[in-house]
């Protein structure tokens, strides 16, 4: 029997493009106004850590901040306007199966691997090295990484502020879709970390579905 992971599809129409990221991996694409990325977290419970930039000026790129403060939400869900440090919407979320994301918590990198789990994790592969590699493809770098998106990460807030990574609660094939409203450079980390529950301490695959508009 074929895994969930390296299966095709099992409703290709409409559909432009499909790929299965390989766990601890970066991946990017340019999104076209008025197409849907849909992201599949095939075995559960793994974070996909993400970024967006304007594909014509990438110096326009999301920000967490004004997303929230549009959303008036500590989280994204459906419904929810991806908005750039410019106040565009570059994105919407058009459909989630999951219903908790996080744009809060950041990435994971070497240096907070250290700080926070020991300096023998430092060297440990984490997000932000994912997305120095991928944005390199773009003429972008480290100055580069924004505030970024956590789909699929369960991170709860208490009334003070504070807030912790604790385990998910995406299961196997749930999804999000993500329509763009312009074209836009759309960055993965499909999430390496393995010192927190955000992957169940288990990095899996993703798949990922490019869908072009309805034809009029």
């Amino acid at each position: 029997m074929t895994s969930p992971a390296t299966a095709a599809p099992a409703d290709t129409s409409g559909t432009s493009y499909w790929h299965d990221i390989p766990a601890e991996r970066p991946w990017s694409r340019i999104l076209k106004r008025g197409q849907t990325l849909r992201i599949i977290d095939s075995e559960g419970q793994q974070a996909v850590d993400a970024l967006l930039y304007c594909a014509d000026d990438p110096a326009e790129r999301y920000s967490a901040q004004d997303t929230l403060r549009v959303q008036g939400s500590a989280y994204i869900d459906l419904g929810t306007a991806l908005i750039s440090n410019r106040g565009r919407v570059m994105a919407r979320i058009t459909a989630d199966s999951c219903g908790r994301h996080d744009t809060s918590a950041g990435c994971c990198s070497c240096e907070s691997n250290a700080v926070r789990f020991g300096e023998p994790t430092k060297y440990q592969h984490a997000c932000r090295e994912n997305f120095i590699l991928e944005l390199s493809k773009y003429g972008l770098g480290k100055r580069d990484i924004v505030a970024n998106l956590n789909f699929f990460m369960n991170v709860p807030i208490d009334p003070s502020g504070n807030f912790t990574v604790v385990d998910g609660i995406s299961a196997p094939g749930n999804y999000v879709d993500i329509s763009a409203e312009m074209d836009v450079i759309f960055v993965i980390s499909n999430c390496p970390q393995i010192n927190n529950p955000c992957n169940g301490f288990d990095p899996t695959p993703i798949r990922v579905m490019i869908s072009d508009p309805p034809a009029l």
